[in-house]
């Protein structure tokens, strides 16, 4: 079903299934069928991408700035190397629309390494947030795979932990006795 039925298509799950089934392609050990299959994958990313060149050029930056907070156009867009904002305004996008808040610490566009501070025991203050083996939250993992693919991996900062807070109250006033 498509996009355009109700169905939202997650870019990442899209690619991981082509390289599932391309996986399954290459264990049958038919190197024919392999070479197809990629030469077939090939041809539709480069069919595809000269459709999206064609549309961004005739939309220009301004046609395209309504459609870049959309996390699959602007994983299409990454992907063909069409999209119009810059990497760094990218990953600032990508930590804005992560469920788990992330401030941006540094990006090396030379490694590809990308440095977060996040608040200590997860984002929701719980420690329960859901994070992958290096401690990225899965949110800001998935919106920098669509908004900026250039990350190749992110080094996480933990913040030191708010310092308890001590809530001083006043006591119920008591008129003193005079006797």
């Amino acid at each position: 079903m498509s996009a355009a039925r109700g169905v939202v298509l997650d870019a990442r799950q899209a690619g991981q299934r082509v390289d599932e089934v391309l996986d399954r392609l290459a264990a049958t050990g038919d190197r024919a069928a392999c070479a197809a299959a990629e030469e077939l994958v090939r041809g539709l990313m480069e069919f595809y991408g000269a459709g999206l060149a064609r549309i961004t050029e005739r939309l220009g930056g301004h046609g395209l700035a309504p459609l870049l907070d959309d996390e699959l156009v602007a994983s299409l867009l990454a992907l063909h190397d069409l999209n119009p904002e810059d990497v760094q305004v990218r990953i600032g996008r990508a930590l804005r629309s992560a469920a788990e808040p992330a401030e941006l610490l540094g990006f090396d566009p030379a490694s590809g390494v990308l440095r977060i501070g996040v608040p200590a025991g997860g984002g929701c203050g719980c420690g329960g947030a859901d994070a992958d083996a290096s401690g990225v939250p899965r949110g800001v993992a998935d919106a920098l795979a669509a908004f900026a693919p250039e990350v190749t991996s992110v080094e996480v900062e933990k913040a030191a932990p708010a310092p308890a807070l001590l809530q001083i109250g006043a006591r119920p006033h008591t008129p003193a006795r005079v006797r």
